[in-house]
């Protein structure tokens, strides 16, 4: 049975006309394995070029990897690409939880939509196909309201939904998808694509289809071992425990941690935001479709109503919504992370832009009848709450920032974008770029724009240096102050990520807590479940090719500068040492001659179209 047989349907709704249909899953397209490399390859054949992201000729799609919904551990994840209204290039996020393994029992492999309804309807999916329903009544709720008059409505609670909030229906730029009260595609602005066509939710009924289920005992000694792995990682009882927010006193202690809008690095008072104190606070724990972490949490917080519980923040919301704006008060920034979830933005750009709103205040750069009453100090919890709100309603200077970082700081002028701190247009995440050198140059090729999450380059700082000679020829590739063969590193990283994201499992098994940058155990978890026979080779050819057809894409699209470049607020001046333009310059052309580009970063249009997954099956 070829890949295209096994990975399912594509189901595609036009919502001008209303109509759902089915179709079989194109062998063409089988080599790029699923989910983000899916994706791309239908939005680079199907999307021309000059298309508003918010119009309703923008195609959205949210694709299952090829592993999505199996036995396989972890295999929960969602990706979801159209044009970003943020950025105008390659919209690109990733979503956890039940949806995408819901989606897959119902046979399911990617949902393409197109067009838009003339009034705000809701996509209800099950085993026997799709139909849009009314959703008037619950246009204007918040993202967690929305799922449960659904689930009111439908009698049903095991129901998997997929919704934006006030924050897509107003088209803030960086308006999210939720799913559950914890799950988020926030970056790039997916959600103001899916409010831009009046689609207030998708709901998925569970179906019978097994995909890729570990039936014989090769496939369960397949599954059983790479499980083993992930428990006997050091580190996965504190991520279990603590949730990735657990980290916040690590990425203090390491030197990288952004504060202030990247005005400054760490902050002497971490104790105030060390989220490992939650744990006295955790009400249940809970995790994503067959992932044995388990690292998400409800919360109890002192002073809170007695039925009111919180959802524990990841690590980038405490650090963005905390030392980015000045804010050291654990609660506060829990109750904030919950409102951006609620009203359906993604919490990194909306925390980016608040703290480039505070840091322009304190440098006097701000006009006055932009801030009003409003009090911009760094920390204030209650103005940022006020700023949040105000980008979702579209009032005053929330309106501005509702833009975008990069766009805010067009429209204020006055010297603003030297302190916008955004690569293609998408807000940084936590990580300091001028503090760690490997990741500085991921954050700059990034395809998304400036994401750690993106590029995920933990090899940088979790390898060891054995590893790191024995890959890249040098110790110094693990030295994160070291420019050293960074542009190798993070080839090995873009790729990697790529994969996985392909493949539809997450990310946190698998690079942090495996630090699987090669992939061993998950070809032998590929192969033992299913009818191919995948190398690393297949696999690492894949995830070049979608780099570049990613890259070809961007260069087709964009209407802004796209360079892969860093804000120059981040460029050590006064020494030759660190970050500086000819060291970031040396570690890009080393990148770029590792992917196979030319010196400009442009990939030959060939590396996009040649065959390399076997579709074979086992004898």
């Amino acid at each position: 049975m070829s890949l295209a047989k096994q990975f399912g349907q594509l189901l595609h709704i036009d919502l001008n006309s209303g109509l759902c249909s089915l179709s079989a899953f194109p062998e063409t397209a089988a080599e790029f394995i699923g989910g983000r490399g899916f994706n791309v390859w239908y939005l680079y054949h199907h999307l021309p070029s000059g298309t508003d992201p918010l119009a309703p000729e923008n195609i959205l799609m949210l694709s299952c990897g090829l592993l999505t919904g199996s036995s396989a551990p972890t295999s929960s994840r969602l990706h979801l690409n159209a044009l970003s209204p943020l950025t105008g290039i390659l919209g690109s996020s990733n979503i956890g939880g039940y949806a995408g393994a819901f989606l897959r029992s119902c046979n399911i492999a990617s949902i393409i939509i197109t067009g838009k309804s003339q009034k705000p309807v809701s996509l209800y999916i099950d085993s026997n196909g799709a139909c849009l329903e009314d959703a008037s009544h619950l246009w204007g709720h918040d993202t967690f309201e929305t799922q449960e008059m659904i689930k009111r409505s439908h009698k049903d609670k095991k129901l998997k939904i997929l919704t934006i909030g006030p924050g897509g229906e107003s088209k803030v730029r960086f308006g999210a998808i939720m799913t559950e009260k914890d799950h988020a595609a926030g970056r790039t602005g997916m959600g103001s694509v899916m409010g831009s066509k009046n689609l207030k939710a998708i709901v998925i009924f569970k179906g019978s289809h097994k995909h890729f289920h570990a039936i014989t005992p090769l496939q369960k000694k397949a599954v059983n071992a790479y499980v083993s792995e992930i428990k006997k990682a050091p580190e996965f009882g504190f991520f279990s425990k603590y949730g990735s927010a657990g980290y916040v006193k690590w990425v203090n202690d390491m030197g990288i941690m952004g504060r202030k809008n990247y005005g400054k690095i760490g902050t002497d008072q971490i104790e105030k935001i060390d989220a490992r104190q939650l744990d006295k606070n955790i009400v249940r724990s809970s995790g994503c479709f067959r992932c044995p972490v388990q690292c998400k949490a409800d919360l109890k917080l002192e002073g809170s109503k007695k039925e009111t519980l919180f959802t524990r923040p990841e690590f980038e919301p405490v650090l963005n919504l905390g030392p980015k704006c000045g804010l050291e008060d654990l609660t506060q920034i829990i109750k904030l992370d919950n409102l951006c979830c609620r009203l359906g933005v993604d919490s990194t750009s909306a925390a980016s832009v608040i703290a480039f709103a505070m840091d322009l205040f304190e440098k006097k750069i701000l006009p006055e009848n932009l801030v009003g009453d409003l009090d911009l100090s760094w920390g204030n919890a209650d103005t940022m709450e006020k700023l949040i709100f105000q980008m979702v309603e579209g009032k005053g200077l929330g309106k501005i920032l509702s833009q975008g970082v990069r766009k805010a700081a067009q429209l204020i002028g006055n010297g603003a974008s030297k302190y916008a701190a955004h690569i293609k247009g998408l807000e940084l995440t936590a990580y300091h770029p001028s503090a760690i050198m490997g990741t500085a140059l991921g954050y700059a090729v990034s395809s998304r724009g400036g994401d750690y999450n993106n590029v995920y380059a933990s090899l940088e700082y979790g390898w060891t240096k054995e590893q790191a000679k024995k890959e890249f020829g040098t110790h110094e590739a693990v030295n994160i102050k070291s420019i050293c063969a960074k542009g190798l590193v993070i080839k090995k990283a873009v790729i990697t990520n790529i994969i996985i994201d392909s493949l539809g499992l997450c990310k946190v098994p698998v690079l942090s807590l495996l630090r699987s940058f090669n992939l061993e155990s998950e070809v032998r978890l590929i192969n033992g479940l299913t009818d191919l026979n995948i190398s690393q080779k297949d696999l690492f050819d894949a995830g070049q090719k979608i780099a570049s057809l990613e890259k070809l894409f961007n260069i087709r699209h964009a209407k802004e500068d796209i360079e892969d470049r860093l804000p120059e607020m981040f460029m050590n001046k006064e020494n030759n040492q660190g970050l500086t333009l000819k060291n970031f310059e040396t570690m890009l052309q080393e990148y770029y001659i590792a992917m196979g580009w030319d010196e400009k970063g442009i990939p030959p249009e060939p590396a996009c179209k040649t065959n390399f997954i076997k579709l074979e099956e086992k004898k």
